[in-house]
């Protein structure tokens, strides 16, 4: 690609999170070169198990159920079909204690925060989104309608959320493969409901309301350039944002305005589905099924109405192909090989 070779670096900053980003194209072989090379997930058809059929340490497959933390609800499949689709449960190892005392408001930091350390119990809530009864079956494996089903879950879950009292925020991730922090190999998600407003998600709501402020528009309601779309449907755009952290990211965006995640409807939920399916297998096409991890960014619970024009609602594909060094652990800024708009073209090409 000759305008990847005429690249040279440049800095840019991103308008939602607030990062600097340093592309250095030299610091990489060609983009189309950048592949995973961690180790493959194991599944049982690798090991010559029938497909669909339980791993002996998994028990996240079906039969398994009594094996795991309670239940909290399922999706039933059609009849004559397995008993579920999809489990929502209790993480049986939770970073945070559901029947832990709440904090106080002032411990949480509401009002005004106590300056210094302090500690609080780890009240929370830490759950399990099961995606298929099948261990050998990714989420991109999934038809949209089946995906789209997983988006209606954690939706679900965190609406429920949402009516405890103590709960300020809920972020819903996926990690895939071990290096993206996997436990198990079974395709599932996770989600954590805080007492608390996370400090990023303070970052990032402050950083969009400067733009706002400055520019009179949310920052992720338009983007700047047709080079960076990777792909869009009736309801969402997927592109590979302006200032990435990370080589080949995406992220998929309402193309409607909308603070929360939690309001998504079924058609929507489809539409997203479909989409975060395409672009997930574009990935693994692509990099040689890299690890990964996928958060949902949504506005915290009970925000005051002047700050709905800006907080705007959108989900983060990151796949993990490079460590983490000190430059960006000391800095805060990030290095790219890889220019969004070489990463986008190469994704927006790709067949899947």
């Amino acid at each position: 690609m000759a305008a990847e070779a005429s690249r040279t670096s440049e800095a840019r900053r991103d308008a939602v999170f607030g990062r600097w980003v340093v592309f250095s194209p030299a610091r990489s072989r060609r983009p189309t070169d950048l592949k995973s090379h961690a180790p493959a997930n194991p599944s049982p058809g690798a090991a010559g198990a029938a497909a669909g059929a339980p791993k002996p340490s998994c028990p996240f497959c079906q039969g398994r159920e009594s094996e795991c933390a309670p239940e909290i609800f399922r999706v039933p499949a059609p009849p004559d079909a397995s008993p579920w689709r999809i489990r929502v449960i209790e993480n049986l190892y939770p970073a945070l204690r559901r029947d832990a005392e709440p904090p106080a408001p002032e411990e949480a930091g509401e009002g005004e925060a106590t300056p210094g350390e302090r500690a609080v119990v780890g009240f929370g809530f830490h759950d399990v989104v099961i995606e298929t009864p099948r261990h050998d079956v990714r989420l991109w494996d999934l038809d949209a309608a089946g995906v789209g089903d997983v988006v209606l879950a954690y939706a679900r879950r965190v609406r429920q959320l949402m009516e405890h009292p103590a709960v300020k925020y809920v972020q819903v991730f996926k990690n895939h493969g071990a290096s993206a922090g996997a436990s198990m190999a079974h395709s599932h998600s996770q989600m954590l409901g805080t007492p608390f407003v996370p400090p990023s998600v303070t970052t990032r709501l402050n950083c969009m309301k400067e733009v706002f402020e400055r520019l009179g528009k949310c920052s992720l309601c338009e983007f700047q350039s047709k080079d960076i779309l990777v792909s869009e449907t009736h309801n969402f755009s997927a592109i590979v944002p302006f200032a990435a952290s990370y080589p080949f990211e995406i992220w998929i965006i309402p193309r409607q305005h909308s603070s929360y995640f939690h309001e998504i409807d079924k058609d929507m939920a489809l539409d997203l589905g479909s989409l975060l399916r395409t672009m997930l297998a574009k990935l693994s096409k692509q990099l040689n099924d890299p690890p990964f991890n996928f958060m949902i960014h949504s506005a915290p619970f009970g925000v005051s109405s002047s700050c709905l024009p800006y907080t705007h609602w959108f989900l983060q594909i990151v796949p993990q192909l490079s460590l983490i060094g000190g430059f960006e652990i000391g800095s805060g800024c990030y290095i790219n090989p890889v220019f969004p708009e070489d990463a986008a073209k190469i994704l927006r090409e790709l067949d899947c």
